[in-house]
């Protein structure tokens, strides 16, 4: 083996391995800045014996044995080791001689339960937003801290500083390895759904940069919902995330023309949309729905995403309904930016005045002042009314508040027409 592919393998191996490698560690030492030491120190140990020896039958397994070694050695080693051995005596020594023989086995044992807990500790709510992502990109998605920083287009030592922190605060809260409980699990569940949510949103319309989309983020939150669908199978928003995630990353490639541009829903080539993932989708909403109860604000979108999955063409969605679900939501979560949805939606369905009349009830809203989707829905229902000139000074506002580079050359363009309308 070249050290060429071996790096490669390694690199593979590693996106693959090192949840479950950081989730089996931080069970036995506790930490999970350390557990990730240690992770990374077998990976380091592939780099330097791989290439030479070739990779292992079990690559997996033997980068879980370096690890635990380490782990063996640095808890004998360590100070803080002694200083409680000194306090239990016997005891721990006992224990620690009971552990090791086994230690395979314990590592080994629910494994789930540790991806699980490694989930809820990476999105834990005493980090920040930034901080959980930054971490969940890290510890579970396997990716470098360059990676992280590429796909979200902030500096590498800003990224990297989000991590050291992030690891800090968890060991200086003393946030236990577990599985919250009760009222806690669904306001901690909550948060690792809004980082996943967060992070494909991130890949599926990037907010800033030369391309409209980062399909790797997409990719990267998906196998991480799944993973999770898994973990917590009796969760109906986690079916409901991962059947939203599921249908929106089915148009990935109709969204993007062959220039890179952004390319809209209704105009979208439907027959590049792929079908499997719309039916892995429309699969994992049935799982949500069959739960139970209420439906949850991402089981409801992705209701409304299986609506546009459903209709073979543009004219044959039903609007009606997408609107109804955006009432829904709009009562569940209310926020501007799902009146604003709801707004297109009652436009579709009742007509571009009764879009317009909700869209400018919007425009006095705070919180949207800075928000470009406001003027290009505004922008597109004056279109359909006739109104070009104004359509154009909305769309000329939105392209000026947009920081994606992709979506602003669209947003130019579509002003751009409205005026070769108005002088034709």
């Amino acid at each position: 083996m070249t050290r060429p592919e071996a790096h490669r393998a390694i690199d593979a191996v590693w996106r693959i391995e090192s949840p479950r490698l950081i989730a089996g560690l931080t069970r036995l030492v506790r930490d999970v800045g350390l557990a990730e030491d240690l992770a990374q120190d077998a990976l380091v140990a592939a780099l330097e014996q791989w290439p030479a020896a070739g990779a292992p039958a079990n690559p997996g397994a033997w980068l879980m044995a370096v690890a635990k070694r380490r782990a063996i050695d640095l808890l004998r080693r360590s100070a803080r080791f002694e200083r409680k051995a000194a306090e239990v005596g016997y005891e721990m020594e006992a224990r620690l001689e009971r552990t090791e023989p086994d230690l395979d086995a314990s590592l080994d044992d629910e494994v789930g339960d540790d991806l699980l807990r490694l989930t809820f500790i990476a999105c834990h709510p005493v980090l920040s937003t930034e901080a959980r992502v930054a971490l969940t990109l890290r510890l579970l998605g396997g990716l470098t801290t360059v990676e992280i920083a590429r796909a979200f287009l902030v500096p590498e030592p800003t990224i990297a500083q989000r991590i050291v922190r992030a690891k800090r605060t968890l060991a200086e809260a003393r946030v236990p390895f577990e599985v919250p409980r009760g009222a806690d699990l669904s306001a901690r569940l909550s948060s690792v759904l809004g980082v996943l949510y967060l992070v494909f949103n991130e890949g599926y319309a990037a907010t800033a940069g030369d391309d409209w989309m980062r399909p790797a983020l997409c990719e990267e939150a998906l196998r991480l919902g799944r993973i999770l669908a898994e973990l917590a199978p009796e969760e109906p928003e986690v079916h409901g995330l991962v059947a939203l995630m599921e249908i929106q990353a089915s148009r990935a490639r109709a969204r993007v023309g062959p220039a890179g541009e952004p390319v809209l829903l209704p105009d979208q080539d439907r027959t590049r949309w792929d079908h499997l993932l719309i039916r892995r989708g429309l699969a994992a909403l049935e799982r949500a729905e069959a739960l139970g109860g209420a439906l949850g604000p991402y089981a409801l979108q992705a209701a409304i995403a299986a609506c546009h999955a459903r209709a073979r063409a543009p004219e044959d969605t039903d609007w009606a309904r997408i609107a109804a679900l955006y009432d829904a939501l709009a009562q569940l979560t209310p926020s501007p930016v799902v009146e604003l949805n709801r707004a297109v939606a009652v436009g579709m369905a009742f007509g571009p005045a009764a879009g317009l009349e909700l869209v400018d009830a919007l425009t006095a809203e705070p919180s949207l002042k800075g928000y470009h989707l406001l003027p290009s829905v505004r922008g597109d229902f004056l279109v359909k009314l006739g109104r070009f000139e104004e359509a154009q000074e909305e769309f000329k506002r939105a392209a000026s508040l947009t920081r994606n580079a992709r979506e602003r050359a669209l947003l130019i363009e579509r002003a751009t027409a409205c005026a070769r309308r108005r002088h034709p």
